[in-house]
């Protein structure tokens, strides 16, 4: 049950060259920063990265993309990411867009030991293109296969050192579903706490599913994109 390490370089002390890494998160939000940095700093190429979206121009996952780390990367949306739309553009990453909802119902069926399932999402487009098709019912469903990777980067509000994990608000994305689906799930979360602490009936991912755990040291907590009106001087 000794799942708590001291620092994020500590838990990705066996991550590897052409690993496959689930990163939680929905744009800057619940996103696995420390995980992220130290990730960067280890220099390992060749990366699969499954993720909504690619972070920002030289934030999160984009600083996986600036430091030529990432060779794949399967997600949902890449508009605010100008690396990565040149990077896909002149060929030095591979780009999978998935639709969301089958984004996140792949990793679930990872998770959940479901290998592929039928939906309608992106029948008649490139989406379904050379995969399985068949009508239930009147309409025409595409196989989508389960997602899984070989590790997870995730992020809680709070944990214990047994692994449980509560997310707050928004925070709770993917990072739930995600950690179900890898063979190796690591949690860095804002509050570390004693097993007893926690809420049984709050929380979010149980320990089964956590490999390993740390306190954070920094979290910025970058909006992504801020509106600012001047105050009113009438």
């Amino acid at each position: 049950m000794h799942k708590v390490v001291a620092s994020a370089e500590e838990a990705i002390k066996d991550v590897f060259d052409g690993a496959s890494i689930m990163v939680g998160g929905f744009g800057l939000c619940g996103m696995p920063e420390n995980l992220i940095r130290a990730l960067t700093k280890k220099g390992i190429k060749n990366l699969t990265t499954i993720s909504n979206n690619a972070g920002v121009d030289g934030f999160g996952v984009g600083m996986l993309l600036a430091n030529g780390q990432i060779k794949r990367h399967i997600g949902t949306y890449v508009g605010e990411n100008k690396l990565l739309e040149k990077m896909v553009l002149d060929g030095t990453v591979q780009l999978d867009l998935v639709p969301q909802g089958t984004f996140s119902e792949r990793i679930r069926a990872g998770g959940a030991g479901i290998p592929a399932f039928f939906t309608p999402t992106g029948v008649g487009t490139l989406v379904a293109e050379g995969k399985e098709a068949r009508e239930f019912d009147g309409r025409m469903y595409i196989m989508e296969r389960a997602l899984r990777a070989d590790f997870a980067f995730i992020k809680a509000w709070k944990g214990d050192r047994w692994g449980n994990l509560v997310y707050r608000k928004t925070a709770r994305n993917f990072n739930p579903m995600m950690a179900t689906a890898a063979k190796i799930t690591i949690a860095e979360v804002e509050h570390l706490v004693e097993p007893g602490e926690l809420d049984p009936e709050m929380v979010h991912t149980p320990s089964v599913f956590v490999n390993r755990i740390f306190q954070g040291e920094k979290f910025e907590k970058r909006i992504e994109k801020r509106t600012v009106v001047k105050a009113s001087t009438g």
